[in-house]
């Protein structure tokens, strides 16, 4: 019998291609996410997507108000930022408590600083999932794939689209500050490895979708603008998003995924893409 596995936040960066993945393995995958239908709301407890949670063997809970460092710079201390993620996360983890389904919850390499309230929330989502004995924690770290809301770009796709349009990179920080980026399609494959791993992986055990490589984003810029022959303009103001914070990701889940997409790749893949539907 194929196993039923559902996606909250399947319109997203990281839940289409985990779409993708599991479909390709042949489940049967339910997809949940506001841009897909208005009663795919998870700010509304009453709304037509618990029915996704029926007969469902697994939950990965990506859904989360967010986007690149220029979205969580203007809203993240938003009173409404602030507000649908607390909507989102109560409604949520109120049906998982109820059906008692396994789910991994995604949560960021961000959730440790505090002075971010996207990382409080973050952290927030955590204590939720630590309460209830069917649940796990991943932690994210930058994740980048192809996206279509131009609104909510991270740093790679902003950079692309900027190429692209202008043959300029205008850069809005100085470029100094490191990040560990992960390729999508090698986010999709380390879920699916808790997917399959998760009956013994500890509720306490640290979960790291990490690449273990940092690189600073002058260098990101740099690569993008040698791909598509554009001029890199840095700016002049140190990050104000991460504070120059650095984490380094736990090693634990290397012993049962590795990523294997260089950065160089990613990158012309994402490029590839974004020329393909712009033809």
């Amino acid at each position: 019998m194929r196993k039923v596995v559902t996606i909250l936040g399947s319109q997203g960066q990281i839940g289409q291609y985990m779409v993708n993945f599991l479909k390709n393995r042949d489940f049967e995958v339910r997809e949940v996410d506001i841009l897909r239908a208005p009663s795919e709301d998870l700010r509304n407890p009453t709304g037509l997507w618990k029915s996704a949670f029926d007969g469902c063997d697994f939950v990965y809970f990506l859904a989360f108000d967010v986007g690149g460092s220029v979205y969580l710079e203007k809203y993240q201390d938003s009173f409404e930022f602030i507000q649908n993620n607390v909507l989102i996360m109560s409604n949520v983890f109120e049906v998982l408590k109820e059906r008692r389904t396994k789910f991994l919850f995604a949560s960021s390499q961000m959730s440790s600083m505090a002075f971010s309230t996207y990382g409080l929330l973050k952290a927030l989502g955590e204590r939720w999932t630590r309460a209830l004995p069917q649940g796990r924690i991943v932690h994210f770290w930058n994740v980048y794939g192809y996206e279509s809301e131009v609104a909510k770009f991270h740093v790679i796709s902003d950079f692309i689209h900027m190429a692209l349009k202008s043959g300029e990179i205008s850069m809005r920080t100085d470029g100094s500050e490191v990040r560990d980026f992960l390729y999508a399609d090698d986010c999709a494959e380390g879920l699916y490895a808790i997917y399959r791993n998760f009956d013994e992986i500890d509720s306490d055990a640290p979960l790291h979708l990490a690449s273990h490589e940092f690189v600073s984003i002058g260098d990101i810029a740099k690569i993008v603008a040698d791909e598509l022959h554009a001029t890199v303009i840095p700016g002049l103001r140190t990050d104000n998003v991460q504070k120059m914070v650095l984490n380094e990701p736990d090693s634990y889940m290397l012993q049962f995924w590795k990523p294997r997409t260089s950065l160089s790749q990613g990158i012309k893949s994402i490029i590839q893409e974004v020329r393909s539907n712009l033809e």
